[in-house]
């Protein structure tokens, strides 16, 4: 381009440059010489401001690319939401929950260990052995129950004890640890951390060997919705627990592990979800826009603020 243009700002070629319609922007007009009789204009680029055009292109892509890189990650995430309302989410179970307790009794062997059944529909089983496995630990002296059963969405309680026995043990040793206990469908989702297992990890080896042990739970339903629309219906619970010393009506000592359950009239619903496209895609534009519109302001004000100093500069020269 400087050899197209003489020290006073003229072109001495007749013909001028074709710039691309984006660049013709950062140019500015200059008067070149045709070898003709008449002067024609053209464009060239300024002698001042440029490299600042540059500086303002640059950083508006930079800033662009970092907004739409943010965009795209939370575009292609998977969204978990949650929402509560009042409503029993699973009506297709029969009224039934489904169970599943693990429990380490170290010092109580298999033969007296049971699990017994109440709630309030007159629901009264002693020794359950449905889907349940004993498995002796400590050389015998200990006993690990493993069982999955149901129960009624009532209140009630199931417990492990002793009163399925044949004998009745002098003193029976309920110290004990909780593996797990979990309540319908198990949910293994990342961006979901409820208390599924609330009473998983739960030792108890240190306590009273004759206490007997009350878990206060409240169970409240939850629903997992994928984004294909498929439904798992699993249950959440809290826990409170207390310790003491129980005495029948013989005055002897018949320790419990209790579990104690209400429902809640609440459900949980966790849903996924991901940003539609037109979503995405309008976002995008918005930012492109935006970007460009408000680096043309800003260099708008750069420059008048610049050829104002430059006017005051030369004031003072004179």
């Amino acid at each position: 381009m400087s050899s197209r243009l003489s020290s006073v700002g003229y072109a001495q070629s007749p013909q001028c440059l074709d710039y691309p319609p984006l660049v013709t922007d950062l140019l500015e007009p200059v008067k070149v010489r045709d070898s003709g009789c008449c002067d024609a204009w053209c464009l060239r680029p300024p002698r001042r401001g440029y490299s600042r055009h540059i500086r303002v292109s640059v950083c508006c892509c930079l800033f662009i690319l970092f907004l739409f890189l943010s965009e795209l990650t939370g575009f292609v995430t998977t969204e978990v939401v949650n929402e509560l309302y009042v409503d029993d989410p699973d009506k297709d179970s029969g009224g039934k929950i489904d169970v599943s307790l693990n429990i380490s009794l170290p010092n109580l062997h298999c033969e007296l260990v049971g699990l017994d059944i109440q709630d309030e529909m007159g629901r009264h089983e002693v020794g359950h052995i449905d889907n349940s496995m004993k498995i002796p630990l400590n050389n015998g002296a200990g006993c690990r129950f493993e069982g999955q059963f149901s129960i009624n969405k009532v209140p009630g309680n199931f417990h492990v004890s002793t009163h399925s026995a044949t004998a009745q043990p002098q003193n029976p040793d309920m110290t004990h640890v909780i593996h797990k206990l979990s309540f319908g469908d198990t949910l293994q989702v990342q961006n979901v951390h409820g208390a599924f297992n609330a009473l998983g990890g739960a030792d108890r080896l240190t306590s009273n060997p004759l206490a007997s042990h009350d878990y206060i739970l409240k169970i409240v339903p939850t629903v997992y919705e994928d984004k294909s629309g498929k439904q798992r219906y699993s249950y959440q619970y809290t826990v409170a627990n207390k310790e003491y010393v129980a005495y029948s009506h013989t005055g002897r000592i018949i320790p419990a592990i209790w579990f104690r359950y209400d429902l809640s009239p609440i459900t949980v619903k966790y849903t996924e979800r991901r940003q539609p496209l037109y979503r995405f895609i309008t976002t995008i534009c918005a930012i492109i826009g935006g970007t460009f519109t408000v680096a043309g302001i800003l260099d708008s004000c750069i420059f008048t603020a610049s050829e104002a100093w430059k006017k005051i500069q030369l004031g003072k020269m004179h």
